[in-house]
């Protein structure tokens, strides 16, 4: 009986970490097994799915002498977040010279997570928003694999403050409420050339340790999508869908036991563009000038507390480049930074 039992156990440990989609169903289903009269079988479930997420994490193919995998199951995680956004504006219109800024007001959260064998679960909060004093909200979804990688931050904002020059008269202005809204896309994915020696996930995941210095050079997919509208006697309109194409390089600097720094860059070519903008009704072309780009920077510093402590700050920057000076050209960036605290259990 015992032999039947690990057989098949095998079997679907083997597949499920072939298969991640396999691997979520099965959390899934335990999580919603009832207890009682199932509780023989829902053991059974827990120690295959424990089978699964350790086999999967623990078979890594990597060099042990630059990155390691924690000794423990459990990290517990707590982030302090800030991020903010800017868009920008310059070009010459009717004979004139003009040019604008806006930036959103910062936001703040608190955020906790904790993972089990690198399933992890994490929660955010906005005390802001919760005492009524903030509405714009922020969604960020991110998943640092060893060689495949990607993060989306997705921001629906309409309290800006900024400047705007006609013809070299400056005039300072505020929006918030219905007046003014920007919903704005970012996503960056990558993938990794050197993943035996160099992982993203040591220093924005906590998956990994990297144990010595090591760089690697990646293939860069990047993604925008944004759509504005300023409501007034001439309201605007604005859209914008933006994908490029590129390479960039990441390195992680170990410059002494438990420190690690991290750089890279992902410069990407736009390949596709569908953009408008209308004021009052009249269309304003904006023309492709070469080279549009969009560039994703990302950097890290953590420090290993004593055994199983660790602590740091991450931060990872979006920046937008399209259409000509001349006419009309528009730059947008958009910022996160983590200041960090974490233990292993």
């Amino acid at each position: 009986m015992k032999r039947l039992y690990h057989q098949p156990i095998c079997v679907v440990v083997k597949l499920a970490t072939q298969r991640p989609c396999i691997l979520l169903f099965l959390v899934a289903l335990l999580l919603a097994s009832p207890s009682g009269a199932v509780a023989q079988r829902r053991y059974g479930l827990n120690h295959l799915v424990d089978s699964l997420l350790s086999r999967k994490y623990w078979s890594a193919d990597i060099d042990t002498a630059y990155i390691t995998r924690p000794q423990t199951r459990w990290t517990v995680l707590g982030r302090f977040n800030l991020a903010g956004a800017r868009v920008s504006a310059k070009g010459i219109g009717e004979g004139m010279h003009f040019e604008s800024e806006m930036t959103a007001n910062n936001k703040s959260t608190v955020s906790f997570g904790v993972s089990y064998l690198g399933l992890a679960l994490n929660m955010a909060l906005n005390p802001a928003k919760m005492l009524g004093k903030y509405h714009d909200y922020e969604l960020t979804f991110r998943s640092y694999g060893k060689r495949v990688g990607f993060d989306v931050a997705y921001q629906d904002a309409s309290n800006f403050k900024g400047w705007q020059v006609l013809d070299g008269v400056r005039t300072d202005f505020s929006t918030s409420g219905e007046r003014f809204k920007l919903r704005t896309l970012n996503a960056s994915a990558y993938y990794v050339f050197n993943p035996r020696h160099f992982s993203y996930s040591a220093a924005f995941a906590h998956s990994y340790l990297q144990r010595r210095s090591a760089g690697s050079f990646l293939l860069a997919a990047s993604g925008q999508g944004q759509h504005g509208e300023l409501k007034g006697d001439v309201p605007v309109r604005f859209k914008m869908t933006n994908i490029g194409i590129g390479g960039g390089y990441g390195y992680n600097y170990v410059p002494g036991s438990g420190w690690l720094l991290h750089i890279s860059a992902l410069p990407t070519f736009i390949v596709y563009t569908n953009t408008s903008l209308t004021m009052g009704g009249t269309r304003i072309p904006l023309d492709y000038h070469f080279p549009e780009v969009i560039i994703t920077g990302r950097g890290a510093i953590s420090k290993q507390i004593g055994t199983n402590k660790f602590a740091g700050l991450t931060m990872v920057y979006y920046f937008t480049n399209i259409g000509d000076e001349e006419k009309l050209a528009i730059h947008n960036e958009k910022w996160l930074a983590r200041l960090f605290f974490g233990f292993r259990l």
